[in-house]
C-alpha cells in the first residue's frame, strides 16, 4: 500500500465533508454516488485510516477525518491566497474567511455587513463566529476579529475602523425613582448593572475628566445587583429599569435616540471602546483580509453605517 495524499483530493474531501451525505456530495461534484464512495475508499486505503463513518442515513468524520479536513481547508486557502498575491487586483477575492465578533455587535452590525459583502464578492466564503471573549491569537481560529478597544497584544495588526465611546445610561423610570448621579461618587449609592468581559475588574468603573495633562481619573466600585457576561442581557435589564449601565455607544444608540435610555454623567469620559479589526501578521498580505477590512471600514464610515 502506498501512503500519500493527492492534492486533487483536498478539494474533493472538503466538498464531501460539507455535504449531508455521499449522494449530496455526488450532486455537488457532478459524479455518481458509487464513484464518490470508491474515491473515498481509495483515499482511506492509501492513508491507512478511516476518514468517514458511513451509515444508511448519514455520515460523520472520524477524528482522523477532522484532522484531514482542517489541514485540507487551510492548504486550499493558502493556494487561493497565493493566486490572489500573483494576480493582484486583477480578479475579485475568493476563498474562505473566518470572522470573529462579539455576540451583540456581531448580530447587529457585522452579520448584515457580511450579507452586503457577499453580494459584492460572491466567490468568497465567510464563517462568522460570535463569542463573548476574543479567541486566543495563538489558536489561529480566525482571520479577522472585530472588537471594541485596541488589543493589548502587539503581535497582531490592529486597524481602527470607527470611533466608539462607552456611555453611562439608565432608563427614565429608574432615574425617576432614584434620581440621576451628579458625580462618579454618586454611583456607589445607585443600583448598577455590571458586564463581566475581557478580564476587566468586576464592579470597578473608571471615569475621568479633563484632557491630556489635565486629565483626572476616578475609580468607582459600584454595587451591581445584576451582572452578566452578555451585553444584550445587560441592556435589556437597563431598559427594564434595574439600574445604571456602562455600555458602548454602538450598542445603545438606538435606545438613546428613542428616549428609552438616558445618558448620565455626560462630562465624564469612560474607557475607550473604538472599533478595531485585528488580524495576525501572517495575514497582512492577504487579499481576502484586506478587501474585507476595507469594506468594513468604508461601511462604518458612511452616514448609514454608524450607530
Amino acid at each position: 500500500m502506498t501512503f500519500g495524499i493527492h492534492p486533487s483530493e483536498l478539494a474533493f474531501f472538503s466538498v464531501l465533508a460539507s455535504s449531508a451525505g455521499l449522494g449530496a456530495a455526488a450532486r455537488s461534484l457532478g459524479l455518481t454516488t458509487p464513484a464518490i464512495s470508491k474515491r473515498l475508499t481509495q483515499m482511506e486505503a492509501r492513508l491507512g485510516v478511516p476518514l468517514v463513518i458511513r451509515t444508511t442515513r448519514r455520515m460523520r468524520l472520524t477524528p482522523e477525518g477532522e484532522i484531514y479536513l482542517d489541514h485540507a481547508r487551510r492548504i486550499l486557502a493558502e493556494i487561493d491566497e497565493m493566486e490572489q498575491l500573483l494576480v493582484g487586483s486583477k480578479t475579485a477575492p475568493k476563498g474562505m474567511l473566518r470572522v470573529n465578533a462579539s455576540p451583540g455587535f456581531g448580530r447587529s452590525y457585522v452579520a448584515p455587513l457580511i450579507s452586503r459583502f457577499m453580494l459584492k464578492y460572491p466567490e468568497m466564503q465567510i464563517q462568522l463566529q460570535l463569542s463573548v471573549d476574543p479567541p486566543a491569537y495563538s489558536s489561529d481560529a480566525f482571520d479577522v476579529c472585530i472588537r471594541f478597544g485596541e488589543p493589548p497584544d502587539g503581535r497582531v495588526i490592529a486597524r481602527r475602523l470607527a470611533a466608539n465611546q462607552r456611555m453611562l445610561c439608565a432608563s427614565p423610570a429608574y432615574l425617576a425613582r432614584h434620581g440621576a448621579p451628579a458625580t462618579p461618587k454618586d454611583l456607589e449609592k445607585h443600583q448598577c448593572i455590571s458586564i463581566e468581559q475581557g478580564g476587566e475588574a468586576y464592579g470597578v468603573w473608571r471615569l475621568s475628566t479633563g484632557r491630556d495633562g489635565n486629565k483626572k481619573a476616578e475609580v468607582v466600585r459600584v454595587h451591581a445587583a445584576l451582572s452578566t457576561n452578555d451585553g444584550e442581557a445587560a441592556v435589556s435589564w437597563a431598559l427594564d429599569g434595574h439600574g445604571v449601565l456602562m455600555r458602548a455607544e454602538w450598542d445603545i444608540a438606538r435606545y438613546l435616540n428613542s428616549g428609552r435610555l438616558v445618558q448620565v454623567l455626560h462630562d465624564y469620559q469612560t474607557p475607550d471602546a473604538d472599533i478595531y479589526a485585528t488580524y495576525l501578521q501572517k495575514h497582512k498580505l492577504s487579499a481576502r483580509v484586506r478587501v474585507f477590512v476595507d469594506f468594513v471600514a468604508d461601511s462604518f464610515s458612511s452616514p448609514e453605517g454608524g450607530p
